[in-house]
């Protein structure tokens, strides 16, 4: 069942009072995207007076928010003077050519152009722009926070290219006991309870379009992913044994272009020592206590297989991040004690079936995110980014796999105790269809 931000079943729509900024304790209201007619319902830069030049302006070298001084080249701001625009040149540009910029501009940007002209009001909802949309490179990466206040779900996005939170309201979704699954694609995936029945429900908070997915064929709770295939415009939800659940139930796969599940391998028999999951190059992984190492699902072929791959010695947490190019990370904690403990990112050799270790974590962001050895963290990842998230510091802290950069989130603050975290790529283009 689809469902939509206003009231009907199925459709786009988006409701509420749009997306709020929060820049520097200064809340923006930005307006959700309204125009006449039918609406698009179909698939997740820079615009304005701004000097365009390729030239690099002067880096102000002031402290953002959360930043360490080392991380201020990397995120600094640029300072462009203001540039007077031509009216009578930028009023006649031809339609492709103003889909084009405007597929460009930062997603959550335009939520505020659109009240510009009526004719950038429709562009917005037009077929031909979510087109140049598809086409464009992301937005860059960004954190989504998810956590119910008095039961209401409460939704914000912080940018990291912008450094700006982007509250969205999620109060087009059902009223399920439901939690986060992941995102992918500019897709989010959630599952819950609708009374005693288990649900999956697929949206994308931009356009804030739904859809229920049909039910399981065996309909138990399950550990769920979700990975979106852009290139053919679908997603597929991968559905395994629980760590906690029934270890009987068969791999379950949900197909978009056919809307069905359909059941695969029954996972063999192993003590798995975490529910957590990590999907790259079309292989599920997942940690094994007995027999040790990991087991992997290729989604391609429909059969499990268990990789002997040990786990480093006294590794007292770890956490499965996939990256980019077959790449995969084992993230978690080494030491006894509070005083020797480290944290450290090892990479998976295929050829050798070895961990091998590539960073440790600097002591002082060490000792500023985990203040006690007992201290719960998360850890998840997009691309070769990597971030950790303390629930008691309430801090975020990247690692850039490929610059070897750590640097602290500026502003980027968990919203309660009970706050769900994943990387997101903001797109109007993606389709819950």
């Amino acid at each position: 069942m689809a469902g939509s931000g206003i009231s009907s079943e199925s459709g786009s729509g988006v409701s509420g009072s749009g997306a709020f900024r929060d820049d520097e304790n200064c809340h923006k209201q930005v307006s959700p995207i309204r125009g006449g007619g039918s609406r698009n319902t179909s698939p997740s830069g820079r615009v304005g007076s701004r000097n365009t030049s390729p030239s690099r302006q002067k880096v102000i070298k002031t402290k953002p928010r959360g930043l360490d001084e080392e991380t201020v080249a990397t995120f600094g701001k640029v300072v462009h003077p203001d540039v007077q625009m031509e009216d009578n040149i930028w009023a006649m540009l031809p339609e492709d050519l103003l889909n084009e910029i405007l597929a460009r501009v930062p997603p959550f940007m335009i939520f505020r152009l659109r009240s510009v002209c009526k004719r950038w009001n429709l562009i917005l909802q037009d077929h031909s722009f979510l087109k140049f949309q598809s086409r464009v490179p992301s937005h860059g990466p960004c954190l989504l926070t998810f956590w119910k206040n008095s039961q209401t779900p409460q939704c914000s996005v912080f940018s990291l290219p912008l450094k700006t939170w982007y509250r969205i309201p999620f109060n087009f979704l059902p009223q399920w006991a439901f939690w986060l699954v992941g995102s992918s694609g500019g897709l989010v995936c959630f599952s819950g309870l609708d009374g005693l029945t288990f649900r999956t429900l697929v949206c994308n908070p931009l356009m804030q379009t739904w859809r229920t997915l049909p039910s399981m064929n065996y309909d138990q709770q399950r550990q769920l992913i979700m990975v979106v295939d852009r290139t053919d415009k679908s997603f597929k939800v991968i559905a395994t044994s629980d760590i906690y659940g029934d270890r009987s139930l068969p791999t379950e796969v949900y197909d978009s272009k056919i809307d069905k599940w359909t059941v695969h391998q029954i996972m063999p028999a192993v003590n798995l020592c975490s529910s957590k999951m990590a999907y790259c190059d079309s292989r599920l992984y997942l940690e094994t206590l007995s027999p040790l190492g990991l087991m992997m699902y290729r989604l391609d072929l429909g059969y499990w297989e268990h990789i002997p791959a040990k786990f480093p010695r006294s590794l007292l947490d770890g956490y499965l991040v996939a990256g980019t190019h077959k790449r995969l990370f084992l993230v978690g904690r080494i030491g006894l004690y509070s005083t020797l403990q480290s944290m450290r990112i090892w990479e998976l050799d295929h050829a050798k079936i070895l961990w091998v270790e590539i960073s440790r974590m600097p002591p002082k962001y060490f000792r500023a995110l985990l203040r006690l050895s007992a201290e719960r963290f998360e850890c998840f990842g997009q691309d070769n980014l990597i971030c950790f998230t303390s629930w008691n510091q309430g801090k975020g802290l990247l690692y850039d796999v490929d610059k070897k950069v750590w640097s602290w989130i500026a502003g980027c603050a968990l919203q309660s105790f009970n706050s769900q975290v994943c990387f997101y790529e903001p797109r109007f283009d993606a389709s819950v269809q």
